[in-house]
């Protein structure tokens, strides 16, 4: 199966979900255009709080259409948007990719994968229980991150539904990717 842009979206404000939009637009070193986390530096407000002169490795967030499928079959109806992603995609495990690892979105956008989202209470609010379904252990009982991945914008571009994505790996060693 070929990696496919299934929605995208942004928001000017910090909100929890994301208006699902036609189109974005991703900015050179910056993020996504009119989005609240858009900037050279963090704008997630807890890190803000810490040091707001860090440099902003969440500036694109990316999540895999199947843990919708998973969490929906769960019962807890999450539509496209709703966890805070700006790009939803179907058909790449985005968790088995390396840290270091380029995504070509549509004609001229790359985003270079920065790390893992590291979910919070927010989704708690958003819905009770759904916490405990994007995180999960693997066989040595380590703590699996499912709530998507972050990255930085290399090549700026507009993406919309329907675009493919292709992945070009970064040399190796390859590294798997943390929470960032």
């Amino acid at each position: 199966m070929t990696a496919m842009v299934m929605s995208v979206s942004a928001d000017a404000e910090h909100r929890f979900s994301k208006p699902v939009v036609d189109s974005i637009r991703l900015l050179k070193g910056v993020g996504v255009e009119g989005d609240a986390h858009c900037g050279e530096t963090v704008k997630h407000r807890s890190r803000v709080a810490v040091d707001p002169t860090q440099p902003n490795l969440r500036q694109v967030h990316l999540l895999h259409a199947e843990l919708l499928d998973e969490v929906n079959a769960a019962g807890f109806g999450v539509a496209p948007g709703q966890m805070g992603e700006n790009i939803l995609i179907r058909g790449l495990d985005l968790l088995a990719l390396p840290t270091g690892v380029r995504l070509r979105l549509g004609r001229t956008a790359v985003v270079e994968i920065t790390g893992l989202r590291n979910p919070c209470a927010q989704i708690d609010a958003f819905r009770p229980g759904l916490l405990k379904a994007v995180l999960g252990r693997d066989a040595e009982g380590r703590i699996v991150r499912k709530a998507g991945i972050m990255g930085i914008v290399l090549e700026g571009g507009d993406v919309r539904r329907g675009d493919m994505v292709t992945v070009t790996l970064p040399a190796p060693p390859h590294r798997p990717l943390e929470r960032v």
